[in-house]
């Protein structure tokens, strides 16, 4: 959420910023209900101020009874008026999307992103690469039509070693980011509470593509950084608590419907995955040196699986309702012939921080202040599934396991 006083004093700044996004918001919308809110309050203030002398005048007989009785009448009708403007306000406000950061490029879709640094050249076969959809049902490690039968479309089942392959990725992230890269490793909950949601900006906005349980209000999460955006809600970090850096496992959960008719065949888009976040809450100053470090982490698992990779700086138009500036990381995936997103680094500023009320006390006597948050995938599962198993497929149709994973694996190669 962006402070109310920033978008009332710089009204131009925000404007642009929405148009430079290519999105609609309610900005004329606001500032007209804060300037009626405002003015309702300063008409209140007058009006409480009048009653304490009343008050005084009652006692000495200067001032009937029927002079109070409409008095307060009139101060209780001002105090439920400022309550609706609140809430009409505040659900206004939850619709602005963050600002994007000067740097970020303009443009007007994702093909306005900008790639600015690769990693590999991908690889070259002495024979045709096969996706990975013709692979895993050859070698029986991924099933279809089961998926479908159980659950229905986009969704799938891994068998055996591809099971085993993704259980041995996940293990793998995992313990880069907590042994080398100095991440604390965090389990949350699958399901949220709607405050949670709307803390991380998923709610209002993106409500058609999550999942909910009607009757208890709880939201199967779409990402970790959900959870983690609110593990400090309504608190005040103690001095010298930050940064703070956290990754999770989890499951996500998310409708497709953006994405209707798309990647139909294989795993790439499901309504069910599995992913690696990685979570930082850090001091305004030092956000965007740890947005880079951020980078680096998630890069750093592409590297040491040796997957050919590209990162794109996202132009204003493609980023994501919270971020003020992001990275997309994108693997080669040889048998689809497409570079895949497999991470989204993004620094929210205080976007976030601000909607779950997380603050910090930056010394002893400090008044606390809004941190910003980062979050980035590290990584994100199927599609570095999809990454190994299209890159180290052999000809005679098996896959090699990449160096790293086999202590994991247990074996050298999937036959």
């Amino acid at each position: 959420m962006i402070d109310l006083k920033f978008i009332r004093e710089n009204p131009g700044v925000v404007r642009q910023a929405i148009e430079n996004r290519c999105t609609e918001a309610p900005l004329d919308e606001i500032l007209k209900l804060d300037a009626e809110r405002r003015q309702k309050i300063q008409e209140l203030e007058i009006f409480r101020r009048s009653r304490k002398e009343a008050s005084r005048d009652y006692q000495t007989g200067k001032e009937g009874i029927s002079e109070g009785r409409e008095r307060r009448a009139r101060i209780k009708e001002l105090e439920d008026d400022t309550k609706r403007l609140d809430e009409e306000l505040n659900r206004h406000l939850l619709q602005i999307p963050n600002i994007p950061q000067p740097d970020v490029p303009l443009g007007k879709s994702e093909r306005d992103n900008v790639v600015c640094s690769s990693w590999r050249e991908p690889p070259k076969f002495d024979f045709t690469p096969l996706p990975h959809w013709e692979i895993g049902e050859k070698l029986g490690i991924i099933d279809f039509e089961r998926g479908v039968k159980l659950s229905g479309t986009r969704f799938y089942m891994l068998k055996g070693d591809g099971a085993r392959l993704q259980r041995s990725i996940i293990n793998f992230m995992l313990d880069l980011h907590t042994k080398e890269h100095g991440y604390k490793e965090i389990y949350p909950p699958f399901m949220v509470k709607r405050d949670v949601m709307v803390a991380s900006g998923n709610l209002p906005k993106f409500a058609d593509n999550l999942y909910h349980d009607a009757e208890d209000d709880l939201w199967f999460i779409p990402t970790a950084e959900v959870p983690l955006t609110s593990m400090y809600a309504d608190e005040v970090l103690p001095p010298g608590s930050l940064p703070l850096n956290m990754c999770a496992y989890t499951p996500c959960f998310r409708r497709e419907k953006m994405s209707a008719g798309k990647d139909t065949r294989g795993i790439k888009r499901g309504h069910q995955f599995d992913k690696i976040e990685l979570y930082k809450i850090v001091e305004p100053e030092t956000s965007n040196d740890e947005l880079e470090k951020l980078l680096h982490d998630a890069t750093d698992v592409c590297e040491r699986l040796e997957l050919p990779y590209h990162i794109l700086r996202l132009c204003a138009a493609d980023l994501g309702f919270s971020s003020s500036k992001t990275y997309d990381i994108e693997v080669w995936a040889p048998g689809c012939s497409e570079w895949l997103e497999v991470s989204s680094c993004s620094n929210c500023w205080d976007f976030q921080a601000r909607r779950a009320g997380v603050r910090y006390r930056p010394a002893p006597d400090a008044r606390p202040l809004f941190p910003h948050t980062l979050n980035g995938s590290g990584l994100a599962l199927p599609r570095i599934m999809i990454a190994v198993i299209e890159n180290y497929q052999q000809k005679d149709g098996s896959v090699a396991v990449p160096e790293v994973l086999r202590p994991y694996m247990g074996k050298s190669v999937i036959k």
